[in-house]
């Protein structure tokens, strides 16, 4: 597509007021479109979902007459971009930061419903991992252990009940891109575990304090049976601060805890997701008992 040659310098036009109000879940939802922002997350938008990208906008400065993006890094990605059905816009520091103060110089304005997947065309195959969310409301949070998932190899995420937006920008820049390289889903509680029932798939808890009938396995016990690192799972991880409740904790197959050999009185969700998920992968891919 081609680049418009025409510099857009006024910070309160009516098409940069549309892309800065992105920022806001009530207009996302309305115009069907959302704010990716920062050099990284827009390469791996335009290198693996270029078809959810319709618009970059780039940062330029005069340079030799010319106006140039404000960085090699910001140049190749626009260069990239060419191979796709992507429109790009040269803009001025003063309309970028109306835009985005967490740009690096480039944003992509993406189509929502491109982003959509349909369960049903989920391929669960052999050993498949699915990591799940239970009502994570923070979006750094969500975007760490979204890309925890992705370093894991796992099928899909799973954000399930009263989750934060994934397509919040702080959420899509937390993921580092891997929000473009992994399934993201929302399900209700029910629908979560409806969906994991119908097509054979045990619900691991990961969880500290199981319930009053049920005490944790530790992960060490549990990946040193071969049964139990076959075959595909899902690992549901509980909210920030309260973890799962009982009612969830009881709907799943196993409930499983990290071991901690310190002093240290819990881990964070996102360290919590990287070690569980990176030891079932690794115990997967690799046959071998691992050290946590």
């Amino acid at each position: 597509m081609p680049i418009n040659t025409r510099v857009i310098d006024n910070p309160k036009s009516e098409r940069v007021r549309r892309v800065a109000d992105l920022a806001s879940r009530k207009t996302r939802e309305r115009s069907g479109r959302f704010l990716i922002e920062g050099p990284q997350s827009v390469r791996e938008a335009v290198r693996w979902r270029p078809d959810a990208v319709q618009d970059l906008y780039v940062e330029v400065t005069q340079a030799l007459g010319n106006d140039r993006p404000v960085s090699l890094t910001v140049q190749r990605i626009e260069d990239e971009s060419q191979d796709s059905t992507i429109y790009v816009h040269h803009v001025t520091s003063q309309v970028m930061a109306r835009i985005s103060k967490d740009s690096q110089g480039i944003v992509a304005v993406g189509n929502l419903a491109a982003m959509e997947t349909d369960p049903d065309d989920l391929e669960l195959r052999g050993d498949a991992l699915i990591a799940a969310f239970w009502q994570v409301r923070d979006p750094g949070n969500a975007g760490t252990v979204i890309r925890a998932a992705d370093a894991a190899g796992c099928a899909a995420v799973i954000l399930v009940d009263d989750c934060v937006d994934r397509l919040n920008p702080k959420t899509i820049r937390s993921t580092a891109g891997s929000l473009f390289h992994i399934p993201v889903l929302t399900m209700s509680t029910d629908g979560f575990f409806a969906f994991a029932h119908d097509r054979n798939v045990p619900v691991w808890a990961a969880d500290v304090y199981g319930t009053p009938d049920r005490t944790p396995e530790q992960l060490p016990a549990v990946l040193a049976d071969p049964k139990a690192r076959k075959g595909p799972k899902a690992v549901l991880f509980g909210n920030e601060a309260r973890g799962l409740e009982t009612g969830e904790l009881e709907r799943c197959n196993r409930i499983v805890s990290i071991p901690i050999y310190g002093k240290a009185e819990s881990l964070n969700l996102g360290t919590s997701a990287a070690v569980m998920l990176m030891s079932l992968a690794m115990s997967s891919h690799a046959g071998t008992i691992l050290a946590v």
